[in-house]
């Protein structure tokens, strides 16, 4: 399956990046991506949202580019993307978006739905 990033990785000649800056390579694979949203707005107008199983791969490849910065994504299973950053030498989660907390409400409330509102004939 195809993708902005790895279309725009493969495209890219590995050699010509060899002599390039971190920076300037960082700002070579930004400039061949399409612009944010691009995609999602396209699904959305052709009324299709991307499914949990199309978000596992980018992520996986997301992680694989962040993990040595101590940068984390994950797929929850209510189909949150869970944002972590890690403490490269401990292992220790630093900070997390959204955090435990907040997912244990969104979680409670997901079981309250429908509740909040008692009618009474």
């Amino acid at each position: 399956m195809s993708s902005p990033l790895t279309d725009a990785t493969n495209a890219l000649n590995t050699s010509a990046l060899h002599d390039l800056t971190p920076r300037q390579r960082k700002e070579t694979v930004l400039s061949t991506l399409p612009s944010a949203g691009t995609l999602l707005a396209q699904a959305a107008s052709h009324g299709q949202a991307p499914s949990p199983a199309d978000l596992v791969e980018p992520i996986q490849r997301i992680n694989e580019v962040l993990r040595q910065y101590g940068v984390e994504f994950e797929l929850n299973d209510t189909s949150r993307v869970i944002t972590r950053i890690v403490d490269r030498e401990t292992g220790d989660v630093l900070r997390q978006i959204p955090s435990e907390e907040v997912l244990a409400i969104a979680e409670r409330l997901e079981e309250l739905q429908g509740n909040l509102i008692s009618l009474r004939v």
